[in-house]
């Protein structure tokens, strides 16, 4: 039995999950984002430390603007010419990437890698 047991536990193993760490202040965002490019397949997005969200996803133009509000990342976003709406936005990182998740922490997430251009 303890056999099986193990080998069950080798053939469904996941894989260890990178740990997030939460971003808890504007001023650790702006450090994380100042100068930096977030990018994803077909997103290039760059967040600056005054307010504003300006790049290209799937090749059509995203804009907005940010601010900290109560512990969490808030936008308001145009991609294409749609307006995606106001939303606040838990913010976690981890060795290169920022991961958001919208609906303060409720929602879906996504996640970018940090690139200095």
């Amino acid at each position: 039995m303890l056999p099986r047991i193990f080998l069950c536990s080798i053939l469904f193993a996941a894989p260890a999950a990178a740990e997030y760490a939460r971003v808890e202040d504007a001023q650790s965002f702006r450090a994380l984002v100042a100068g930096k490019t977030l990018t994803r397949p077909l997103v290039r997005l760059e967040v600056t430390t005054d307010g504003e969200i300006r790049g290209t996803g799937a090749a059509w133009p995203v804009e907005g603007n940010w601010v900290w509000k109560d512990g969490y990342f808030c936008r308001d976003l145009v991609w294409g010419g749609s307006d995606l709406g106001y939303n606040c936005q838990e913010v976690r990182v981890s060795d290169g990437k920022i991961r958001f998740t919208s609906d303060r922490g409720a929602g879906e997430f996504a996640d970018f890698r940090l690139r200095v251009d």
